[in-house]
């Protein structure tokens, strides 16, 4: 795979109108109606929350969440800030998730400051209308349906067309011989939501259909490339829930079908598309809903930094500064000083980054961002370990000893390390009000 900033512009070449157009809608609950009184202090600055492990551990609230929220609400309920929530969490739809945060967080939030790992998927409108098998927990189907796909096939959907290929659990083979029901269609992708519930059955049908070529009532063929279309999201390895250590997250299950298909076809499994945090498209995304909030509070200051909270080096932190290693490149693109100076510094342009047609379109549909830094806050609420390190010399077995990122990134020791490492999330956003110099009435 070519390098990760080329890989991950790939994916927005695709539309995002419709995101585009629902993520202006801030319902009459929000915290960001009305107008914005000249006499209060505007922002020039935009926040980023991760939720599990920062406000949550599973259904239990952190306590310095409510204390951290506090102080970003004012006395009529309305935010002082923009804020966006960030997760990696797909298993349920962005008003649910909206309205837990509501409930735990007592404050109101729509689903427009809610991104969950699948929200970038109705930007994939080239596979809208095509069939779909979709891969998950939680209302799958709908979910699929909400951010656009039109013919929708669920993994129970096809054991219960094909019950024979499910022979895992000898509970659940059936008693009595069957024939398949062949009543679906050709499966033409595949969208892996989150971690399923039966490990076991998705990978097996999802290795039927992959090397089926979408076809159950045909044979496996091993040596047909390319496969279907596959797009996953969420990449967590690890997530951190009520229990002392972390969790697996839907990463190791990649990690599972990347080595169980690489292991029958001797092939690597290839992704068309990869999302959710550390995706640049995750962050530009998140930006977008930032902008909007402050156009909708008519604050006349530009967002010029956004701050991204969160507890996993491997996602939030990674993601955040990779973010900001793309914001700093297109201001060097757009600011002849800069690139003099880049020149100046390394004798050469080659090291001058060039502009791209796929940054053109991908800029054009979420509008150019008016960030020029997204700085990074690690809180020690969740899975990071603040007595673990991380070595420093990346050439010792990184990914097997220290980097939980997905396969397709490479480990980079600058795109983990923190702006900032605070307790929890109430002492970020002290860091932030105090670096801002931003003093809310």
């Amino acid at each position: 795979m070519r390098g990760l900033l080329s890989f991950y512009r790939g994916l927005h070449t695709l539309s995002n109108r419709q995101a585009r157009r629902k993520a202006g809608i801030v319902g009459s609950r929000c915290g960001f109606c009305g107008t914005q009184s000249n006499s209060k202090p505007q922002p020039s600055f935009g926040l980023l929350f991760d939720i599990d492990g920062v406000l949550v551990r599973g259904r239990m609230p952190i306590p310095a969440a409510k204390k951290a929220f506090e102080k970003l609400v004012d006395s009529q309920g309305q935010f002082v800030v923009p804020v966006v929530f960030v997760t990696n969490a797909g298993n349920c739809l962005r008003q649910t998730k909206a309205d837990q945060l509501s409930h735990i967080l007592g404050v109101p939030i729509t689903q427009d400051q809610v991104i969950m790992s699948h929200s970038p998927l109705r930007m994939f409108k080239k596979f809208h209308d095509k069939c779909v098998l979709v891969s998950g927990q939680g209302p799958v189907l709908e979910i699929a349906k909400n951010v656009g796909f039109k013919n929708v096939v669920s993994v129970d959907m096809l054991r219960e067309s094909f019950p024979l290929l499910d022979m895992v659990d000898h509970n659940r083979r059936p008693k009595l011989p069957s024939n398949p029901i062949a009543n679906l269609p050709k499966v033409e992708a595949v969208v892996l939501f989150g971690e399923p519930i039966r490990w076991e059955t998705n990978l097996q049908l999802i290795i039927d259909i992959l090397l089926t070529n979408g076809n159950l009532s045909s044979v496996h063929l091993t040596q047909k490339m390319p496969h279907l279309p596959l797009l996953a999201c969420n990449m967590d390895l690890m997530w951190m829930a009520e229990a002392h250590s972390p969790r697996f997250g839907h990463g190791t299950f990649l990690v599972c079908l990347e080595n169980i298909y690489k292991k029958i076809t001797g092939k690597d499994l290839k992704y068309e598309a990869l999302m959710g945090k550390p995706s640049e498209l995750t962050y530009h995304f998140a930006e977008y809903l930032i902008r909007s909030q402050a156009m909708q509070r008519q604050w006349k200051l530009p967002v010029t930094s956004l701050y991204a909270i969160g507890d996993n080096l491997m996602t939030d932190i990674y993601g955040a500064n990779l973010y900001n290693r793309y914001l700093e490149e297109r201001v060097a693109r757009k600011n002849p000083k800069a690139v003099a100076k880049m020149v100046a510094a390394t004798g050469s342009t080659a090291a001058v980054p060039q502009e791209e047609e796929m940054d053109n379109l991908w800029e054009s549909e979420l509008a150019l961002p008016s960030a020029t830094s997204c700085k990074s806050v690690l809180v020690c609420t969740g899975v990071y370990n603040p007595k673990a390190e991380v070595p420093s010399d990346a050439s010792h077995c990184i990914k097997e000893t220290v980097f939980h990122g997905h396969r397709d990134f490479r480990f980079d020791l600058a795109l983990v390390e923190p702006g900032h490492i605070v307790q929890d999330v109430a002492e970020a956003v002290d860091i932030i009000f105090e670096q801002e110099k931003f003093v809310p009435q």
